[in-house]
């Protein structure tokens, strides 16, 4: 057994480990596999260990691993997209985690529109209120929302979020909290499911299990550190 499906199995034993402290099942919690930065061989490894979802943050980086791995390999983008590279990403990925504000979807809807694609997302909510972070303030989001309804070619799936480094995890909780809690009110107020919560990543995705997530996602833990990008 490789390094990483040794990885993958303990990773889908915390996650059955937390689903039922959490009172929930595991099937009910998608893993997305983070492998930004790491080649096709190295994503291949995971593949042959029964894993199907993987997480790229980067248009340019991740076309060619999705043209060079098999064509049921599901692609979820984890980052901030670009405006101009909504065209090429469109069709590519089956869930965009990370729109983070309106001009951006409604780009989105347009390109989709002219494509003939529909395009599932997640909002990214800056639940933290770090500088540093993208996302729509809490406070933004139901107005927000409400544009955003109106967008035809968008399916507005549920709510992301990253939580600020700490050495506990437990001090992400409250974050995670907050966002499952936003999200119930908008679902109330909006009359939309929001079923989907990305948060949780290496460091933390048991807490957002706890919590309530539906998508973690998980790098380091499985494919182990990330090599250094080269510089241009």
């Amino acid at each position: 057994m490789s390094d990483i499906a040794r990885n993958l199995d303990q990773i889908r034993e915390r996650i059955a480990r937390a689903a039922e402290s959490a009172g929930r099942r595991q099937e009910d919690i998608q893993l997305v596999a983070v492998s930004k930065t790491h080649p096709p061989e190295t994503i291949r490894e995971a593949i042959d260990a029964g894993q199907a979802v993987f997480g790229e943050n980067r248009v340019q980086d991740a076309l060619p691993k999705i043209d060079a791995l098999p064509p049921e390999t599901i692609w979820h983008f984890i980052g901030h997209l670009q405006s101009n590279k909504v065209r090429k990403a469109l069709g590519q990925f089956a869930l965009f985690h990370g729109v983070d504000n309106v001009d951006l979807a409604r780009q989105m809807d347009r390109i989709a529109g002219e494509l003939g694609f529909e395009a599932r997302i997640l909002l990214e909510v800056n639940v933290s209120g770090e500088e540093s972070k993208f996302g729509f303030a809490p406070e933004a989001l139901p107005a927000a929302l409400e544009a955003l309804i109106a967008l035809p070619r968008l399916r507005i799936e549920g709510l992301m979020t990253m939580a600020p480094y700490a050495e506990n995890p437990e001090s992400a909780r409250p974050h995670f909290a907050r966002l499952r809690e936003l999200r119930d009110a908008l679902a109330r107020t909006a009359g939309l499911p929001l079923a989907q919560l990305s948060m949780g990543m290496s460091g933390d995705f048991e807490q957002g299990i706890a919590e309530g997530a539906t998508i973690v996602r998980v790098g380091s833990a499985i494919f182990g550190e990330r090599p250094a990008t080269p510089s241009n």
